[in-house]
């Protein structure tokens, strides 16, 4: 029988207000961890976590972090530490950085785009292996990007980041795998969230086409004819994050309808 129950379990998910850190959230919840959401809006997050199941009488919480200022997150999962003997499940999660040709890229650009997201992830990651270790279970998921298979047009800094991200994430998992604990990329197409309205809009903006016309050409390049809804990317990551995953660990997983050319 596959194994997806996650009572007692306790979780942390990153940028989890919305979009795919939310629906990831929700789905962990669902499978009886106790989540806490990590996010830079306190009042966000507590809409966020008001949306969790407790049906299993769970003890949901949230903690307030700015991904874009290291020290915050780790004053952040100090306190959640405090509160909890171990974190078992560590989605790391956060909004890419913005779009650009990597030619007209800044350094501070890239050295912005690294805090946010390879050393926070770093610094989470640190922080929560001693628990998992002790405890028996650890499942790290990191949300990042197709890029890391193909590069993205007009994502210059992005797709530098990412592969740093996928690249440090597979150390972590050889590191690891000695105790058990696993370390996974989740990597989403193209999703509806608001940074995907943010990329139809830009597209728009720059070609002079409608919107509509935008979505349109985007959703042909998907197998699948469609863009991804949150729910299926965190079903992925649950998956990942659960006890049926045991035995995978070191890979890039692609949830994008078939859209990335590449095995």
């Amino acid at each position: 029988m596959i194994q997806l129950n996650l009572l007692h379990k306790n979780a942390v998910v990153c940028g989890s207000t919305q979009g795919i850190g939310l629906a990831a959230a929700k789905e962990l919840a669902d499978m009886g961890a106790n989540v806490t959401l990590l996010a830079r809006n306190e009042e966000k997050l507590q809409a966020a976590v008001a949306t969790l199941s407790a049906t299993k009488h769970q003890k949901h919480g949230y903690a307030v972090a700015d991904f874009s200022k290291p020290n915050t997150v780790a004053d952040a999962i100090a306190k959640v530490l405090e509160k909890n003997q171990a974190i078992h499940i560590l989605i790391n999660n956060t909004g890419g950085p913005p779009g650009g040709p990597i030619a007209d890229a800044t350094p501070e650009a890239f050295t912005a785009a690294f805090d946010s997201h390879l050393i926070c992830n770093h610094i989470l990651t640190t922080a929560c292996i001693p628990g998992m270790k002790s405890d028996g279970y650890g499942r790290i998921v990191n949300v990042i990007s197709t890029s890391v298979k193909a590069p993205l047009s007009g994502l210059g800094v992005s797709n530098t980041i990412r592969a740093a991200v996928a690249n440090w994430s597979k150390t972590m998992a050889n590191e690891l795998g000695p105790f058990g604990i696993t370390v996974n990329n989740v990597l989403p197409g193209a999703t509806e969230t608001e940074r995907l309205t943010s990329i139809i809009s830009t597209k728009a903006s720059k070609t002079g086409k409608e919107e509509a016309a935008v979505v349109t050409a985007m959703q042909q390049e998907v197998p699948l004819k469609r863009f991804g809804k949150p729910e299926e990317i965190g079903q992925a990551i649950a998956f990942l994050a659960s006890p049926a995953a045991a035995y995978i660990s070191g890979i890039n997983l692609p949830v994008d309808g078939g859209r990335t050319a590449s095995l």
